[in-house]
């Protein structure tokens, strides 16, 4: 296969790569909107458990309030019904049972109010509850219409990678399978450009001036050579003569033969050059 024509697959490639790249990156990321959803759901529903928890005390402390007024309430008939009969009493007597009124009386109050006081807030226990019950009712149904949204969108986003995955195959045809390899990791790491035209002896993927007698041999295009210095596949490409005074020298995106320890360590030897036949 004539060079002019890989390289031109590899252009067509370049595209097909990085759009599904970026279609799988957006597959993984769409799940997670629901991740605020569902914390929420998760707050109300432990509100809910809280909520019913503090309810089942309350009602309990309530009975419990419940049995000692009734108590007190007894204690107090049977004092007041023994002082108001025609028994005769001593004094003593008389005093034990006034006594016992008395001090029945005073529980009889404090525990009304003390039950008073928790029936009131059984009614605001009620209330939440039924506030945070219809929350994680709404909640729910927000979250399952959403979840139905997000499997539609990415069953799009799947059906778009098949077709994505179809180009691919057909532009492999033909293509080296460590070549390939190496292309598709290369686009990986260098966001979604694995091969870039050299103008004015410049690298335009990562602007770095590239050694003239490796650009002569780039320019020749008789075999793959890869950027020493971000490892991008290499081809020539007219320019104006000043255009490498315009390019500028920028080392941010530059990384030497390194990057391509990042792809394989045991690929280091043979990644300059790979001849092609036709």
């Amino acid at each position: 296969m004539a060079m002019d024509e890989i390289f031109d697959k590899l252009r067509g490639l370049q595209s097909v790569l990085s759009e599904k790249i970026e279609i799988e990156k957006e597959i993984q990321e769409i799940p997670k909107v629901l991740t605020t959803q569902e914390d929420v759901l998760s707050r109300l529903k432990k509100s809910f458990i809280d909520t019913n928890q503090e309810y089942e005390k309350v009602r309990t402390s309530a009975g419990d309030f419940r049995n000692q007024l009734f108590e007190a309430e007894s204690a107090r008939e049977r004092a007041e019904k023994g002082l108001g009969s025609n028994e005769k009493f001593n004094m003593r007597e008389y005093e034990i049972l006034d006594r016992e009124r008395r001090e029945s009386l005073d529980k009889e109050q404090r525990f009304r109010k003390e039950l008073q006081k928790e029936e009131r807030r059984l009614l605001d226990l009620t209330e939440e509850i039924k506030r945070v019950t219809s929350l994680i009712e709404q909640q729910e149904q927000d979250l399952a219409g959403r979840r139905q949204s997000i499997d539609e969108e990415i069953t799009a986003k799947k059906e778009q990678l098949t077709r994505l995955e179809e180009q691919e195959r057909e532009i492999f045809v033909g293509l080296d399978k460590d070549l390939l390899f190496k292309f598709d990791r290369i686009i990986r790491h260098k966001m979604g450009k694995g091969i870039v035209a050299i103008k004015g002896g410049v690298c335009t993927g990562c602007h770095m001036i590239l050694p003239a007698q490796f650009a002569n041999q780039v320019r020749k295009g008789e075999e793959i050579v890869f950027c020493p210095y971000c490892s991008r596949i290499l081809y020539h490409e007219e320019s104006d003569q000043n255009l490498a005074e315009k390019d500028y020298f920028d080392t941010e995106d530059a990384g030497g033969l390194a990057d391509l320890d990042d792809l394989d360590d045991d690929e280091e030897d043979e990644i300059v050059n790979i001849d092609y036949e036709d």
